[in-house]
């Protein structure tokens, strides 16, 4: 989600929350590389989603913001939709034929063709962006507050809001959003770990601990470039994840710790 260090001190305590939640009643999965793939290191991922054999991603920073679609196997960007400079790009999802797409502070959204990338709607929303994702009918939507909006999928209206907790106490910084098998699973900004979600109760169900992926993509420990991205192939019950400014994506099984 957002960058620099003006979330760094929150993170950091935000980080020891979600340790002293992941020792407590929720169970924690770690997890085994089963291959890995080549991803553009300028990216600075801000949303991810597979459908149709190929991954979409938007990318963050002013100047820098885009929707794109990459071949998996090759990390090849095959079509890219630059966002005007002025806006802060943040996380997709795929709606229809549609691609919605958010800014983080702008209150901005946009909707693009899935297929020509051509900007078909904007939209509005109050406070921040941060991620998007689906179940087919409804968006989910994060804004860094412990709360997920649903979002009608054709008005974009919300008609609820999930209060995300982890044995009764809330989680912030909830992150990049993918819906996986009926669970919503969420990066935690700065920090090593993905929330399991039930999307009807808000609990989180279990905490996927990828400490130690940082290092399998050769990556040194920053304020930017930390966890984040997670992509579901439902039909090959395949699971992704990456990082801002990761030089690989990674398939991943969850194993239970």
């Amino acid at each position: 989600m957002l960058t620099l260090n003006m979330k760094c001190a929150a993170a950091m305590g935000l980080a020891a929350v979600v340790t002293a939640h992941a020792h407590s009643a929720v169970p924690v999965y770690g997890y085994t590389v089963k291959k890995s793939y080549p991803h553009d290191s300028g990216a600075f991922t801000q949303g991810l989603f597979f459908q149709d054999g190929y991954l979409y991603e938007s990318t963050g920073l002013n100047g820098r913001s885009s929707v794109r679609r990459v071949e998996l196997e090759s990390g090849k960007v095959l079509q890219k939709r630059d966002i005007p400079q002025q806006y802060f790009g943040e996380g997709i999802a795929p709606m229809g034929g549609d691609i919605v797409a958010l800014t983080w502070t702008s209150q901005t959204g946009f909707i693009f063709d899935a297929k020509t990338f051509a900007l078909k709607q904007t939209f509005n929303y109050p406070g921040e962006g941060w991620a998007l994702t689906t179940d087919g009918e409804r968006l989910y939507m994060s804004d860094g507050t412990p709360y997920i909006r649903v979002l009608d999928g054709k008005t974009l209206g919300q008609t609820r809001r999930i209060r995300v907790t982890a044995d009764g106490e809330p989680v912030t910084q909830i992150n990049e959003l993918e819906w996986v098998e009926g669970e919503i699973y969420a990066n935690i900004w700065q920090t090593d770990r993905i929330a399991r979600i039930d999307p009807f109760s808000g609990r989180v169900v279990g905490w996927i601990d990828l400490s130690g992926l940082a290092a399998q993509a050769n990556i040194v420990p920053g304020a930017d470039n930390v966890l984040n991205g997670i992509a579901y192939d439902s039909k090959a019950h395949r699971l992704f994840v990456t990082g801002k400014l990761w030089p690989k994506i990674f398939e991943i099984e969850v194993k239970k710790k």
